[in-house]
Formats: C-alpha cells, structure tokens, sequence
C-alpha cells in the first residue's frame, strides 16, 4: 500500500464527460491506503448535464471517501493550517480552473485546498481535462509546468482531428502520479498518447 498514512485531497470541477474516468481513481486511492477528502465546485454540485446529475456524483463521492464533500471556500480553507494535506489532486482540471490557478485566483473549495497545500509545500497534482488546452490556456499550463510543488497527471491529445487545442489526463495514470509527486517527481513520460474513447 504505496500511499498508507497519507491524507490526499480530491478536487473536482466541472469537467461532466470525464467524472465516470476520474471517480473511480478516489477509491485506487483509497485501496493504496490513504485517506481521501473531496473538494467540489459549486458547478460540480450543482449542474445537470447529460453526462448525469452533479448531486449523483457527489453522493457517489461521498459513498466511496465515507465522508461529505467540502463545498465551500470556509469549509476548504483549514486544510492548510489546521488539517494539511500530504497532496492535492485536481482532476478533472478545467480550462477555467486552469486559468484561475496559474494567475493565484482562488474562488472554489478545490482551490482554496490546492493553495493552502502549496502554502504547506505539499504537492498538488493536476488532471486537465479540457477544449483550450492547446489555445488560449497554454500558457497557463506552461506556467504551471515549471511551478514548484505542481505535478501533472500525464495528459495528450483526445481528439487531434476534432478538437485539435484540446488535451484530457490520462486519469488511470492518477495513483502514480500521486505517489511520483509525494516523493518530489513528475510521472513520466508527461506527453502521452490519449486514445479517443
């Protein structure tokens, strides 16, 4: 159990069509021996899409942590002074949150926990999943690539044909990423094929 004893935070934000991708990884976490708290955004909670209804996915969170969901910035906060965190995984990372968190905008509980996990010195590990990654936000990702204490979960191309700015993680590749960035490593390769589905 590569990650026993260890307290990980898991936030998610409004990237509907790769929750089914990403929810399992909480409970590969888990079964690596570590303690999983998850961050959502209000969109995570609160949207209804034809990828399922975002109060199913809490509840289904909520099942496999054993425990509520932090959903707001004054719940999020304490995990950096007064409960830290051994890392902080983000995924899926949208474009938006992306942005937000390259330019030190904190305004969601998932980014108000990877803050307050860089403010501790601890790894935030990141799962983007999103259409501009390879447009407008990439130089927010390059900015992110060479912050200290941030990791990416191995990402490519999804779609190169249709969507050629778009880039999604690899999110089975979650767990080793976890463990690479706890003991101060990017997983590698970072640049990966991502097959369409």
């Amino acid at each position: 159990m590569r990650l026993k004893g260890k307290h990980i935070g898991f936030g998610l934000t409004g990237s509907h069509c790769t929750y089914d991708q990403v929810v399992p990884q909480i409970q590969t976490l888990i079964d690596e021996g570590a303690k999983v708290t998850a961050f959502v955004t209000y969109t995570v909670k609160n949207t209804v899409t034809k990828f399922g209804d975002g109060r199913d996915w809490v509840k289904k969170v909520e099942e496999i942590t054993g425990h509520e969901v932090i959903d707001s910035i004054v719940k999020a906060e304490p995990f950096g002074p007064k409960t830290p965190l051994d890392c902080m995984v983000i995924a899926p990372l949208t474009g938006n949150s992306l942005s937000k968190f390259a330019n030190a905008m904190t305004d969601s509980p998932p980014l108000m926990a990877a803050k307050a996990t860089l403010r501790n010195r601890r790894p935030v590990v990141l799962g983007i999943s999103t259409n501009d990654a390879l447009g407008l936000n990439a130089v927010n990702i390059a900015k992110l690539l060479v912050a200290k204490h941030v990791y990416f979960i191995p990402f490519g191309q999804d779609d190169p044909i249709k969507k050629p700015t778009s880039l999604v993680a690899r999110m089975e590749a979650m767990c080793d990423t976890v463990v690479s960035a706890i003991n101060g490593e990017q997983l590698q390769p970072l640049l990966v094929e991502k097959f369409r589905d």
